[in-house]
């Protein structure tokens, strides 16, 4: 992901090109842009990692805490949807942990990890970024959520205590639940990939990065973490609409959305009732389900602001800014 001056690129192109993974005879590399376009590319790479792992983590909670799987029963679900439309990166490895054994002990090693996951900061700047050119990252941002609270880990122990609730475990089918979680970890790696890139072509614009969104598609299917059968989708939406701002509003990803969206709601209902937190999963169907609302209940947050402050509002039914002199409290 290689940015600055495109002359100085062009001149080690073929030495990046060498070295680089390939697919098929196409090699990952390309000039991302001007200026810091490669450090910034990478930073969202590392988001959307953010998201996708941590979306495979809840995944992996549910099948494990409300099915009862083994992980024997996760290695084969894992390595079974590896070949199919999931098929990545994150999905082939998570496959082959779940039969790592422990070489200090006895077991699998999945099961002797401590459940506090660290950050170097990518996905925190990802947010951040988000959030200063006022695009909605809720996936990612949730990711990097649920790493602080892991770090919690004293008080999450005393919490499970003192605010323990009676779960109420669904009796579910292992073989129907497996089949929901994957439809629903397609559902939301769909989202996350479409968070990501609706980020960058945002950053694009606001600093002048003039990022080819076909081509970063196009170098992500190898040699990267988030390497994954779904990027040559990716790829192709953006080859038929070079500016596309949101890949949910792509006619390659219609059809798959509204195929797997009542898995990810069927899960979520489970896990609610469970107890069992999927903050990621919950956090990507809400952002799924306001980008989809032709009215959100905003108008109630701009009446709130325009009565305690004065920062007045915007009509539906004529053009201007409005403030109106609300009346007192009763």
């Amino acid at each position: 992901m290689p940015g600055g001056s495109e002359e100085a690129y062009q001149i080690i192109a073929p030495i990046l090109e060498a070295v680089s993974a390939k697919v098929g005879n196409d090699p990952c590399v390309a000039f991302m842009g001007n200026g810091s376009a490669g450090h910034y590319v990478k930073m969202v790479h590392n988001g959307i990692e953010y998201g996708l792992m941590q979306l495979i983590a809840e995944g992996y909670d549910l099948m494990r805490r409300i099915a009862g799987l083994s992980n024997e029963e996760l290695h084969q679900a894992f390595n079974q949807w590896n070949g199919g439309s999931l098929q990545s990166f994150l999905i082939e490895i998570t496959a082959e942990i779940f039969q790592q054994k422990d070489d200090q002990g006895t077991g699998d090693l999945i099961d002797k990890i401590l459940d506090k996951a660290k950050q170097k900061g990518t996905g925190k700047w990802t947010s951040q970024n988000a959030m200063d050119l006022g695009i909605p990252v809720s996936s990612i941002d949730a990711a990097v959520s649920m790493r602080e609270i892991s770090a919690l880990k004293q008080e999450r122990v005393q919490a499970s205590g003192f605010l323990a609730v009676e779960a109420s475990i669904p009796d579910v089918s292992k073989s129907e639940f497996i089949t929901h979680i994957g439809k629903a970890l397609e559902f939301a790696f769909i989202l996350s990939y479409a968070q990501g890139m609706s980020l960058l072509s945002a950053a694009s614009d606001d600093k002048g990065f003039k990022l080819d969104m076909e081509a970063i598609a196009r170098i992500w299917r190898g040699g990267c973490i988030i390497r994954a059968a779904l990027l040559e989708d990716i790829r192709k939406a953006y080859h038929s609409t070079p500016h596309l701002t949101n890949l949910l509003l792509s006619p390659v990803f219609k059809e798959r959305l509204l195929a797997t969206q009542d898995s990810c709601r069927y899960i979520l209902k489970a896990a609610i009732d469970a107890g069992v937190p999927s903050l990621s999963f919950s956090a990507t169907l809400a952002y799924f389900d306001a980008y989809r609302s032709a009215r959100l209940p905003l108008n109630l947050v701009q009446a709130q602001r325009d009565f305690f402050g004065s920062h007045t509002y915007e009509r539906i039914d004529k053009a201007g800014i409005f403030h109106t002199e609300w009346g007192g409290f009763s």
